[in-house]
Formats: structure tokens, C-alpha cells, sequence
């Protein structure tokens, strides 16, 4: 019989994807998410890749009434955690907001699964808990450094883990830092679609690209990089689905519990983002020099290889891969949909 997971926050950018890489290592998956950050669409899209129904309950993580009858009904075997606010601006605006969701919503997560004797989790961190690091590539013993709300509450939930399992031994914990995910799903049904100004540098190009924004402002050329601007670990977002998949699976084969950065350890600067999304797209990618933004570094790039010693984990998708399939989504049939609301899932 399949193993059974619940996929917290299954609707959102990551999670959708990770949710076609489950299915597809045999998996019996089922969907918490509010739909409050995602597109209700997302569920019938993943039906047309998986070709099966969507098992899904609407209900928010510190809802631990649904959660408890969740578990009762389906008797997980496992957790992979996404449900989480994960805008940084935002999270200076709302500290409170992004305290309760991403802290509170955990706990009563962890009290649920114990008390339902389901004591393995996947958690969604991120390389934002290393701040502004002294090291790059930089590796998992790097210090934390909590630049803002956002960064805090995935330091505060690394926290909460580790000293679970330090207390219980029946804990299994993977601890999954991401630096850049990027691209979308091949088919263009699934991908990463901000409403508004996007956080992150491909979005943002990608709204370039089709018009819909101006220019792309590029924050500082004067780093010392090889064309000055800033150079990031951008990783595919279905080679980031696979690490999820390898991390699930180390935990429930030999109950390894695990602490690694997912990554490419290879950095790409700005422009070369702008020239590659160009050959995607054929088209044009304006952009105007702006200053320096306070808190920027010149490189900020994982180092990746704890990954592929532990969990046999290895980044197969290039820059050029990521661009293509971006724009394959932006210019997909799901363009012409109601957007709904920002998907941060």
C-alpha cells in the first residue's frame, strides 16, 4: 500500500510541483491548503498531469480541529511542510501576521502529527536564515542572521525541530534550505504567477518579457563579479520537487533525519538572467542601473554538496532550462484565467 503524506500549502508555487513529483514516486498525497495565497485552478491543473483526482481539504495549518480529523481519516505516514507567508517586505509590515502563521501554525502542526503518532516532517526552510553570510558558497554550519520577520520565523521553526528530535528520538526531521527556485513544470500548467511586484528576479523579468512591466531595475554593476552585478544559486523548481521527494524517502527508509541546502553551488549574475530569459522569450528585457540596496551581497550561492552525500541529491536543469519553461507558463493558457490571489504557497 502507498505510503500516505500530507502536503501543507500543496497548492502553492513548490508545493503544486512537489505534489506531480510525490504522485509520480507513488505516493498517496493529500492537500492542506486555505487558498488564501493560491489559485483554486492549481487543483484541476494537477489532476490533468497526474491524470487521477485530487485529494484535498481547504482549511488553514493552525485550524488543529480539521487537522486532528484529517489525520484520523487518512493516518499519514508523513508531513512535507509548505503552508507558510513567505514575502520579506511584507513580513517587516506584518511581523505579527508571519509569527502566528509560520511559528504558531508549526507547533499546533507537531501537536497534531504526535499526538496522531505521525512524527515525520519535510520543512520548508531557506537560505534566508544565513543573512548576509561571511562565506560563499555557503555551507549548512553557516551562522543565522535574521534579516527580517520572514528569515526569523524559519530560524525559530529550524529551532523548534531540532529540539523535538533532541527530546524524541521517534522524530524524523528533513531540514530543506532553498536558495532560488526558479522555471516551471514542462507542460506550462503549473509554474509561479505574482499578482503584483514580484519578489523574486525571474518573475519580475518574466513581467518584462511580456509587457506587463516597464523595465527591469538592476540593483548595483559594481560588485566584484565577472559583469558587476549580483550573482545568485538559482535552482529549477522540479529538481527542488525531487529533493523533497529524496528527503521524504531517507526519512521514512532509515528514519535519517537531515539538515541540507538545496542548491545548484554554481551562481548566475543578473545580466546573464536578462540575456538567457531574452533567448527564451525573443524578446526584449529593458533594464536601467539603479544603486546598490542596502543588505545585498555580491554572491550568494549554496554549497550543495551535503545534498548529494545524503540524500544522493544532484540539480539536473540549467539556467537556459529554467527561462524556457518560465516563459512556456507566462505564455501559457493560464494567462487568460482569473488570477485570484498572490500565490505564495
Amino acid at each position: 500500500m502507498a505510503e500516505k503524506i500530507l502536503l501543507t500549502g500543496g497548492a502553492g508555487y513548490i508545493g503544486s510541483h512537489t505534489y506531480v513529483a510525490l504522485v509520480a514516486a507513488g505516493y498517496a498525497v493529500t492537500i492542506l491548503d486555505n487558498f488564501q495565497n493560491a489559485n483554486r485552478s492549481v487543483i484541476d491543473r494537477l489532476e490533468q498531469l497526474t491524470g487521477a483526482p485530487v485529494s484535498v481539504a481547504e482549511a488553514d495549518i493552525r485550524d488543529a480541529t480539521t487537522l486532528a480529523s484529517l489525520f484520523a481519516e487518512h493516518q499519514f505516514d508523513a508531513v512535507v511542510h509548505f503552508a507558510a507567508l513567505k514575502a520579506v517586505s511584507e513580513s517587516v509590515e506584518r511581523p505579527l501576521d508571519y509569527f502566528d502563521v509560520n511559528i504558531s501554525g508549526l507547533i499546533n502542526l507537531l501537536r497534531v502529527m504526535d499526538a496522531a503518532g505521525c512524527r515525520n516532517i519535510v520543512f520548508s526552510s531557506s537560505a534566508t536564515v544565513y543573512g548576509v553570510p561571511d562565506e560563499t558558497p555557503t555551507p549548512e554550519t553557516a551562522e543565522f542572521r535574521a534579516m527580517n520577520p520572514y528569515g526569523q520565523t524559519k530560524i525559530s521553526g529550524e529551532q523548534i525541530l531540532n529540539q523535538l528530535t533532541a527530546a524524541d528520538d521517534r522524530w524524523n526531521v528533513g531540514i530543506l534550505r532553498y536558495f532560488n527556485p526558479a522555471g516551471a513544470h514542462d507542460s506550462a500548467l503549473i509554474g509561479e504567477d505574482p499578482r503584483d511586484i514580484p519578489n523574486n528576479l525571474m518573475p519580475f523579468i518574466a513581467k518584462v518579457a511580456a509587457g506587463e512591466l516597464a523595465e527591469l531595475q538592476v540593483f548595483g554593476d559594481d560588485y566584484d563579479t565577472p559583469d558587476g552585478t549580483g550573482v545568485r544559486d538559482y535552482i529549477h523548481v522540479d529538481d527542488l520537487a525531487k529533493g523533497h521527494v529524496l528527503s521524504l524517502a531517507a526519512l521514512l527508509g532509515d528514519g535519517q533525519s537531515h539538515l541540507v541546502n538545496l542548491g545548484t553551488g554554481e551562481g548566475h549574475s543578473v545580466l546573464e538572467m536578462v540575456a538567457a530569459y531574452r533567448r527564451a522569450s525573443n524578446r526584449d528585457v529593458p533594464y536601467r542601473i539603479t544603486e546598490r540596496r542596502a543588505g545585498d551581497v555580491p554572491v550568494y550561492v549554496a554549497r550543495a554538496d551535503k545534498a548529494e552525500e545524503i540524500l544522493g541529491f544532484k540539480t539536473e536543469r540549467t539556467l537556459d532550462e529554467m527561462c524556457a519553461s518560465s516563459w512556456k507558463w507566462i505564455a501559457g493558457p493560464h494567462s487568460s484565467e482569473d488570477p485570484g490571489p498572490e500565490d505564495k504557497g
